[in-house]
């Protein structure tokens, strides 16, 4: 008798193959009456692969044994609900670090260097008319890192490359660690040119990056958020962006992605990107193999690789 397990939403072709070859995959993303069929079928469910799995479906799951998270963060998983249950969580971590590290240091390039609007300067033919115009450069400049985690630390590592001073901010300081610590965000914000956001979503980091402490970062400063969108105040961020209190900021996530504020679409001072941290054919196929490989930990009965809980 197969292993049965349930999706909730699409996961990568090589993924979904990887799992339809080990067990026997209900996608309940592409069920009609999902309320009907989990009643009926619930009790036989023995693992969820992807994320997003709150308390009232693991009510539906009566024999849940783990789920298997597509992806490092898990603010979208109930956590507490799982422990609750005896339920194992896996994420996908490190294996996305130089993914979105690369893609912080391309937002901050973009931006110093207003990256997408040159080339649409050039596009549209206006360069005959003038000069696009002088901007600004990382190098000397000071980069404060809101959560020097895994991956905060690769972006570091690179901005150093960048001959930018690293200061970072977490819930506490990292011995060890070659970067100058501040126990205050707003504080770090004031001292900083610029702000990279990478601490973990959740409800305890929601709007850490608030009105002041984009105040303090200033007319002059940049924020670039690779996170979540619920760690910065988004209203205030557009409006200082809109008013110049705040110089501008590279963004990779929104608070309600996809759907992003139509004002961002007519400011020449921003990035945006459509949350492609780690949307590379070599990650994402590293996060579908990691995703897999602790499934079958489990059914083995053997350690997980990347346990939550």
């Amino acid at each position: 008798m197969t292993i049965e397990i349930l999706q909730t939403h699409k996961l990568l072709a090589f993924c979904e193959a990887a799992l339809a070859e080990r067990y026997t995959v209900h996608k309940l993303h592409e069920i009609e009456d999902k309320t009907g069929w989990l009643a009926a079928n619930g009790a036989r469910i023995r693992a969820h692969a992807g994320s997003g799995v709150q308390a009232d479906l693991m009510d539906k799951l009566p024999n849940l044994e783990i789920i298997a998270s597509f992806g490092v963060g898990y603010d979208n998983i109930d956590i507490a609900g799982a422990k609750a249950r005896n339920i194992r969580v896996t994420n996908t971590p490190d294996v996305l670090n130089d993914a979105v590290a690369e893609l912080t240091v391309g937002l901050m390039i973009s931006l110093a260097r207003r990256i997408p609007q040159s080339d649409q300067y050039v596009r549209r033919g206006k360069w005959p008319g003038g000069n696009f115009g002088l901007l600004s450069e990382l190098t000397g400049k000071t980069v404060g890192i809101l959560g020097l985690g895994r991956i905060g630390k690769e972006i570091a590592t690179r901005l150093q490359a960048m001959k930018m001073r690293v200061v970072y901010h977490g819930r506490r300081q990292q011995p060890h660690t070659p970067y100058i610590y501040y126990d205050d965000l707003e504080d770090m914000a004031r001292d900083s040119d610029w702000l990279v956001v990478i601490a973990p979503g959740g409800k305890g980091t929601e709007g850490i990056v608030s009105r002041k402490v984009l105040e303090a970062l200033g007319p002059d400063g940049y924020v670039v958020n690779v996170a979540r969108g619920t760690l910065i105040d988004e209203p205030a961020m557009l409006e200082l962006l809109q008013n110049g209190g705040l110089g501008g900021a590279a963004l990779d996530v929104f608070v309600d992605e996809p759907d992003v504020p139509e004002a961002f679409m007519h400011l020449q001072n921003v990035v945006l990107s459509p949350h492609q941290g780690s949307a590379t054919h070599q990650t994402r196929d590293a996060m579908g193999a990691l995703l897999v490989a602790n499934l079958e930990r489990h059914f083995a009965k053997e350690p997980l690789i990347s346990a939550v809980v």
